[in-house]
């Protein structure tokens, strides 16, 4: 009888690729898992702003262009109970000003105008004061024009419809804050200015110019320039909060607004927003450095530039009456967070932190997951007193039933739970409070850590 023969290199070829094919099964599923593990993470961390009532809105995460988690929650419009989906368009207030300061650097790859140039060159009949102020002073809120939120009767000016040129004459007599280039002071009335010169120097309305020139080349079909009297389909209503319930935000003729914070948009535009102006599809290299370096603080032209999660990000937020927006986007990872919603509140920015946290694989503890030590009452007292958070604004500590809060000014005071002998938490208002020491153990002042955002406060008095 024949001996069957055996061929060695046969059993351990099939045994290695079985095994790698199995392992390579396995990575794929943990990987799958990961990412519903991660998703339904971020669900919690999105629903429990909702259910807090301070959010409504919609909500996605994409990397290198493919979306991670794309959902919406509430209503867009309370009275008709009509749902927020992915095609609910929103006013993004600030957000609005990358797209200005976008357009600016377009006309100056152009050889339309110079960010050097000051604006006089533009505007023979400036006032006197704006003599020393650039194009570049204005992108990156250095002009020292007061911010038109900031005078007295922008709370009637701004139920009315204005033209750019009508919004530039509400400001251009007002004295400036400081001599321009000094320092930085952030100012919607430049970004309007932005918005009279590129129509000016486009022949056209900054409407058109934006739709021409961004969104149609983009296909952002779901953006554009808001105004009172244009039906925009699609559109959310605005909401704040008044108690348990919601009310009608405050109204606001966005026209007002112009390129400081007129554009309404989706979650899928802004991707298509941050893929084509980072992808190289929109400015030039150099044009894109300039707009993302920053000048002063985390502020570059248009934009913020700072580090979250060990990464640098490129975002800002908006916020108009009614409307919360907060659009973030890691370079280095080609990873978008875009968070709309139609309720008055900070929400969107803190969801938008929390959401990049998990896809970096960072913890995130909510306020309700966060666990309170038993601390004697006696000991909390040394924490108690004034700390200045700011030139015009403190931060009061106070001891009342045993308990620790915390108010700004003549503010709602805030309850402050014990996590450490030094560092508390208010559920409140997700944010934590830690005090500093010197070496002989006495409280010399406070952080207070909210977000990506952390802000020194000195004791100046105490009991």
């Amino acid at each position: 009888m024949p001996r069957l023969s055996r061929t060695p290199e046969r059993g351990p070829w099939i045994g290695r690729t079985l095994s790698a094919w199995l392992l390579g099964v396995a990575a794929l599923c943990s990987s799958y898992l990961c990412e519903a593990q991660d998703t339904a993470r971020m669900d919690e961390i999105v629903r429990h702003h909702f259910d807090k009532m301070a959010f409504m809105g919609s909500v996605l995460v994409a990397r290198d262009g493919d979306v991670l988690f794309d959902k919406s929650y509430g209503l867009a419009s309370l009275e008709w109970q009509l749902p927020h989906t992915s095609a609910t368009r929103f006013q993004i207030g600030s957000i609005t000003k990358q797209f200005t300061a976008a357009a600016v650097l377009l006309l100056e790859e152009r050889g339309a105008i110079s960010l050097d140039d000051p604006i006089r060159k533009y505007l023979p009949g400036a006032p006197r004061a704006w003599r020393g102020i650039t194009i570049f002073h204005l992108l990156a809120h250095r002009s020292g024009i007061p911010d038109l939120l900031d005078l007295p009767d922008y709370a009637s000016f701004k139920r009315s419809p204005a033209t750019v040129e009508q919004v530039v004459a509400f400001f251009r007599d007002v004295p400036l804050r400081f001599r321009p280039g000094e320092r930085m002071s952030y100012s919607n009335s430049g970004y309007v200015l932005l918005s009279y010169l590129i129509e000016q120097l486009s022949g056209e309305s900054l409407e058109r110019f934006l739709a021409s020139e961004i969104f149609a080349p983009l296909r952002m079909r779901d953006s554009g320039l808001g105004s009172h009297a244009a039906v925009v389909l699609s559109l959310a209503d605005g909401y704040a909060r008044s108690g348990d319930d919601f009310v009608t935000a405050d109204f606001i003729d966005i026209q007002v607004l112009h390129g400081a914070g007129a554009v309404y948009s989706t979650t899928g535009d802004l991707l298509k927003w941050t893929q084509a102006l980072f992808g190289g599809d929109l400015l030039t290299t150099e044009s894109l450095q300039r707009m993302t370096m920053p000048q002063e603080g985390d502020y570059a032209l248009g934009v913020e530039v700072r580090n979250a999660h060990g990464r640098r990000v490129i975002e800002h937020g908006g916020g108009v009456q009614g409307f919360n927006a907060h659009l973030a986007y890691y370079p280095d990872d080609q990873v978008t967070v875009a968070v709309l919603g139609n309720v008055n509140g900070l929400a969107p920015e803190q969801i938008a932190w929390q959401l990049g946290a998990v896809v970096f694989g960072k913890t995130v503890l909510l306020p309700d997951e966060r666990v309170a030590i038993d601390v004697a009452p006696g000991s909390l007292r040394r924490f108690t007193g004034t700390y200045r958070s700011s030139p015009t604004a403190s931060l009061i500590v106070t001891l009342s039933e045993g308990q620790l809060r915390i108010r700004l000014d003549d503010r709602r005071p805030v309850l402050l739970s014990p996590e450490s002998d030094i560092r508390f938490f208010a559920r409140d208002i997700d944010a934590q409070v830690e005090f500093e020491r010197d070496a002989r153990g006495a409280v010399t002042a406070l952080v207070l850590h909210r977000v990506n955002r952390h802000r020194r406060a000195p004791r100046t008095g105490g009991p």
